[in-house]
């Protein structure tokens, strides 16, 4: 089995209102039923397990504002992969 190590990535992707709404409204069923929540990003799968840190972020500059909602957790190093 080859040791497929994940890059680093930092990505935005734009929805439309309908998808928005539909991703928010998945994610608050599995908050709340306490499952965790699987998406796709620009073509990768990305599951959050259900014990992620959740933190909503303020920002406001002279001509705009922005709301970040961030879903946080750690990811668990690979064991006996080292030789």
């Amino acid at each position: 089995m080859k040791n497929r190590r994940k890059r680093e990535r930092d990505i935005e992707a734009d929805c439309s209102p309908g998808q928005s709404v539909s991703k928010l409204r998945r994610l608050a069923d599995c908050i709340e039923q306490g499952r965790p929540f699987r998406l796709q990003v620009a073509g990768e799968r990305i599951s959050i397990p259900r014990d992620a840190v959740m933190n909503i972020e303020h920002e406001r500059g002279a001509s705009d504002e922005e709301i970040e909602f961030q879903l946080e957790w750690s990811v668990p190093a690979k064991r006996g992969r080292e030789r």
